[in-house]
């Protein structure tokens, strides 16, 4: 495929708002879990909770978008310059050749939530101010952004559980080559709610403690909230010795389980195989492998088994979500930020609450940060029912 550039970027996540707060937080390997108290929530596990939320507005013409995930969509628009950015693009391109591709698994669900406490005693009905497709439904977070900005391009929201917001880039790849857009904004978004955190804790899927990536004594993941967002462009002639492509995207589908990975990670394999032969690059390549790394025993098993098998036990890797914890729909973006970051600053993070290397888990994982020179990168995002993407991003020089 053609690289494309990225030209701006931003992330809002547990660590903080905006690129200097993620990137201090990993160069100071501190993490942003703690005990859940969200909401009426009543479970031992720990979150990654975005601070400010509550305290966003909506502009008023847009109030039947008031929901959480909007609220933490527009909180991470407003960071590192993105939004002026986003708006000189709309200047040069037009609003209507300029895509919105997002991600998202849970969406407004909390608004829903909220209005069931609250339906008719007698009917059962919801409240009649409850609007469904301003906040719960799944398209709500992209009619949000695109009426923001007063967008009017290819507009698509990308649900495919934990890789929706990795494949946004792989969605927007292709209409960049179809010529349907000069533009995309890409990215995810998703917040907190009472059926991700009790649905994932029925699936026996959360920790009691800071999810440990990799770790021999890992138990489960650490649900967390996020908006990351990147603009897509064609890759100029001449470009700055800062400048981030995405280099290649790969995507499978392996339909092993409702929410087991394949465990052989034939299927994460493919992924990793078809962002490899998109960029026309080795696996030798590689410098670094942002692992999905979700924390619990089966995942990180089947992750591990699929990098050595494509790539041996020599390239560095590592999970963040022990730093972040697991974005869900928002994961993808929040990594392919953290990767473009690593790319730019040659630091490669180290995954957080690791106590014990597990002898079988042979990927050669990275419990503390490593500083060296960074060309290529791999972002790995795997969803329920083995929806895998991998995303390869470099430097231009």
């Amino acid at each position: 495929m053609t690289p494309l550039l990225l030209t701006h970027l931003t992330a809002t996540s547990c660590l903080g708002a905006g690129l200097v707060a993620t990137w201090q937080a990993l160069e100071q390997a501190r993490g942003g879990l703690s005990p859940c108290q969200f909401e009426t929530v009543e479970l031992p596990t720990y979150v990654g909770e975005v601070a400010g939320i509550d305290a966003v507005q909506l502009p008023a013409a847009l109030e039947r978008f008031d929901c959480r995930n909007n609220r933490l969509a527009q909180l991470g628009l407003m960071q590192d310059g993105f939004d002026a950015a986003l708006r000189t693009a709309i200047g040069r391109f037009g609003p209507r050749r300029i895509g919105v591709f997002l991600g998202t698994s849970t969406s407004g669900i909390l608004s829903t939530e909220i209005a069931y406490r609250h339906r008719d005693p007698d009917t059962g009905a919801l409240p009649e101010d409850f609007d469904y497709a301003g906040t719960h439904n799944s398209f709500s977070v992209v009619d949000f952004v695109s009426h923001l900005f007063g967008l009017s391009g290819p507009a698509v929201a990308v649900c495919t559980a934990c890789s929706s917001s990795a494949k946004v880039f792989a969605a927007a790849q292709r209409m960049l080559a179809a010529d349907q857009i000069d533009a995309a904004l890409v990215g995810g978004v998703d917040s907190l709610c009472l059926t991700t955190l009790y649905g994932f804790h029925s699936l026996q899927l959360t920790s009691t403690e800071p999810c440990r990536p990799f770790d021999r004594a890992r138990d489960g993941l650490s649900i967390g909230e996020a908006a990351a967002f990147a603009l897509l462009e064609r890759a100029p002639a001449e470009l700055d010795a800062e400048a981030v492509l995405l280099l290649g995207a790969g995507e499978s589908s392996d339909a092993y389980h409702m929410s087991s990975p394949q465990p052989d990670g034939a299927g994460a394999r493919r992924a990793m195989q078809a962002a490899l032969a998109a960029a026309a690059l080795d696996p030798g390549a590689i410098d670094y492998i942002n692992l999905h790394g979700t924390g619990t025993p089966s995942n990180d098993s089947a992750e591990s088994r699929a990098v050595t098998a494509l790539f041996g036990t020599a390239t560095p890797c590592s999970s963040t979500k022990g730093a972040t914890g697991h974005a869900l729909g928002a994961a993808g973006a929040l990594e392919a930020v953290i990767c473009a970051l690593a790319l730019r600053s040659g630091l490669m993070p180290g995954g957080l609450n690791h106590r014990e290397r597990d002898p079988e888990l042979e990927a050669n994982y990275l419990t503390e940060n490593r500083r060296a020179p960074l060309r290529r990168v791999l972002s790995n995002s795997f969803g329920f029912g083995g929806a895998n993407c991998a995303l390869l991003f470099g430097r231009s020089a």
